[in-house]
């Protein structure tokens, strides 16, 4: 961190997280920085329920468990 406080995130980090020049999230929790990019979720009304709309196809039961097991970690 410099002494204006600024920090750089090095590039193979920004690369493997897809971060490009834009608007940041940044959350505190505990003693640890959260930086996100942000989305541009929107809700939609499916079956009488709001749910986020998305693109593409849907993730597998399997795919769903790994990011469930990997976030827990």
């Amino acid at each position: 961190m410099d002494k204006a406080g600024r920090i750089v995130v090095p590039l193979a980090i920004r690369q493997k997280l897809g971060f490009e020049p834009g608007p940041v999230d940044i959350s505190v929790e505990g003693t640890s920085i959260r930086i996100e990019v942000p989305t541009s979720d929107r809700l939609e009304e499916k079956d009488g329920r709001l749910v986020i709309a998305t693109e593409g196809e849907p993730l597998s039961i399997d795919a769903v468990r790994e990011i469930r097991r990997a976030d827990q970690r």
